[in-house]
């Protein structure tokens, strides 16, 4: 074997790699701990956490639609009315999202112009997105559908026409609800010709693009709060959220153009039909609206979507940052549903754009199972890069096979080096920790058996990967507006740190494996021309202080320090600083 690009803890130089300019991993640490029945790892060990903040991305994206599948978000939402783009994120936050438009309406047609409120839904093993659009005139709105040719959300889109019921009146957003067994078309309508109103309707389908009975009138809006900015008077964008045998219509009411654009809620009872408007009960309150000190206004058109791991709900919905922005500055946000006694959802307060948000449950764990295994490679697809970086790699396995084996990393074509995996129990799983380079632009990674390791020995046991970093960005600081655009940075963001009192970053939470030593590694900036300080505490325990030499501006060094971290949940404070800095990232690896 050879052992040149595989380097043991003790010799281990954090920087090297950086000055030399070659990929190389550092194996810095190996732990095991025993894993339930289930095949999951001490289900207390979900990933490292980490935290976003909104708005998801740092453009318009009214009416945002978001479907997660096989280790991918996507989100599709109105692109200026005139196509159809979806994107992909490993994460919930899009801000790195792959772009394309799948679909351009051809000219002259009834479905040319106004794409409204594309919804992108996975439905009995086929992609669909179902969409808005007239030939110019708001009266000619009416419902169309695509289906994937292929099984990329990406790729190319069949159109498959009209969907409406006998009465073909104006019609927009539009989505499948499907309810033991049967489906069902929820949409917003008029119910003549005239713009008075819109409502809440629902018709059966025989198909996912086929309606076959009447439309039935659900639900008005004439709510007070509902009526805001009317007349026309609005219930729209309609979502549907699943609660084990319980069905749920979230839907918009008041003026879309206005700060009082709100979410309301239709709960079938159970055993109810969803053909029989007396088993829905409408909620007589919003169950998210504006908030003024949180500078959220006109919260709504959402979807729903489950965590990684699948056990939480969470909200995706647009918002705007000031009352007057009208259909302006609409950008998709996301936090938590919770649930209450009662088995209905709540939505909490819209949260403010300083918040960090805990990222959902399972998030960063990049599961083996949604990789492709090709022969004696197993591909992890591609990660995105905006600078030449370090990450830390965390590699999840079982080794069974009575003997240590090896498993090679690479970045495209490039050798990025090896890990050395030993041998775990029967109950245990292993986590090996390194550091992998990406280039910018980022690459593909792909894991390999070692030289003298046959491929089914050593990449049927590994379980999953992440890479365990940490955005200062999107952390939370003691100050307001300390976040800062860097290029330069890993994540294009910088959190300030000056001496003035409060100034901190705190990271959390942070999770690792087992409890433990661990180094952290803190990507930092000091743009001034002495050496300056800061500190540090784990878990509000005194930490102690760190050196940064002068860097330089848009230059970052990394500054490592030592701390025992627990299993669970955990908080490492920066605080104290001496002197203006900018932090970009903290990785952690074990000691």
């Amino acid at each position: 074997m050879d052992d040149s690009r595989l380097l043991r803890k003790r010799g281990m130089r954090y920087g090297a790699a950086l000055l030399i300019g070659i990929a190389v991993i550092v194996i810095v640490g190996v732990i095991a701990m025993r894993q339930t029945d289930s095949g999951i790892a001490d289900e207390k060990y979900n990933g490292h956490g980490g935290t976003f903040k909104n708005p998801l991305i740092d453009m318009d994206t009214p009416d945002p639609s978001v479907v997660y599948k096989d280790g991918y978000y996507y989100m599709t939402f109105t692109h200026n009315g005139t196509d159809v783009m979806v994107m992909k994120s490993r994460t919930i936050d899009f801000k790195q999202a792959e772009k394309k438009v799948v679909w351009y309406p051809p000219i002259d047609t009834m479905y040319s112009a106004n794409l409204w409120a594309p919804e992108i839904q996975y439905i009995r093993g086929k992609w669909y997105i179902y969409f808005a659009a007239d030939d110019g005139q708001n009266e000619n709105h009416r419902m169309y559908a695509l289906e994937a040719v292929g099984e990329d959300p990406l790729g190319e889109y069949e159109f498959k026409g009209q969907i409406t019921d006998e009465t073909n009146k104006w019609a927009i957003d539009g989505l499948v609800m499907e309810y033991e067994g049967q489906l069902y078309f929820v949409w917003s309508g008029w119910e003549g010709d005239v713009n008075i109103r819109q409502n809440t309707y629902i018709a059966p389908m025989s198909d996912p693009v086929t309606i076959s009975g009447p439309r039935v009138l659900l639900s008005s809006p004439d709510q007070e709060w509902e009526m805001a900015g009317g007349p026309p008077y609005i219930q729209e964008g309609q979502a549907i959220l699943y609660r084990e045998d319980r069905v749920f219509i979230v839907y918009s009411g008041a003026g879309s153009w206005t700060p009082f654009y709100s979410l309301g809620l239709l709960a079938l009872k159970e055993g109810g039909n969803p053909l029989q408007p007396e088993d829905w009960q409408r909620s007589p309150e919003p169950l998210m609206t504006l908030d003024e000190a949180a500078g959220v206004y006109g919260p709504g058109h959402n979807s729903f979507v489950k965590s990684p791991d699948g056990t939480e709900d969470w909200i995706v919905y647009h918002a705007t940052t000031s009352p007057t922005d009208g259909w302006n500055n609409r950008k998709a946000r996301a936090q938590r549903i919770t649930w209450n006694k009662q088995g209905l959802p709540e939505f909490g307060k819209p949260l403010s754009l300083d918040t960090a948000i805990p990222l959902p449950s399972g998030s960063g764990v990049y599961q083996a199972g949604h990789a492709n295994r090709d022969g004696e490679r197993l591909s992890f697809g591609k990660f995105v890069a905006t600078v030449s970086t370090e990450l830390p790699l965390l590699v999840h396995y079982k080794n069974e096979t009575g003997v240590s084996r090896i498993l090679e990393v690479w970045v495209d074509n490039s050798h990025a080096g090896s890990l050395e995996l030993p041998v775990t129990a029967p109950d245990e799983i292993g986590y090996a920790y390194g550091r992998i380079r990406l280039e910018a632009g980022g690459g593909e990674l792909t894991l390999k058996a070692g030289r003298d390791d046959a491929a089914d020995n050593i990449l049927v046991g590994v379980r999953a990967i992440e890479l365990t970093r940490y955005e200062a960005e999107t952390a939370s600081s003691g100050l307001q507006d300390m976040v800062s655009v860097d290029l330069s940075a890993s994540g294009e963001g910088v959190m300030k740190l000056t001496s003035e009192q409060g100034s901190s970053v705190s990271f959390r939470p942070v999770h690792v494996p087992e409890a433990g030593n661990y180094r952290l590694i803190l990507g930092i900036s000091n743009p001034g021309e002495e050496e300056q300080t800061v500190k540090f505490k784990i878990n509000g325990s005194k930490g102690g202080e760190l050196n940064v030499p002068a860097t330089g501006r848009n230059i970052f060094t990394e500054v490592v320090f030592e701390g025992k971290l627990r299993r669970g949940d955990n908080e490492i404070m920066i605080e104290g600083a001496s002197g203006n800095m900018s932090l970009d990232y903290m990785d952690i690896i074990t000691d």
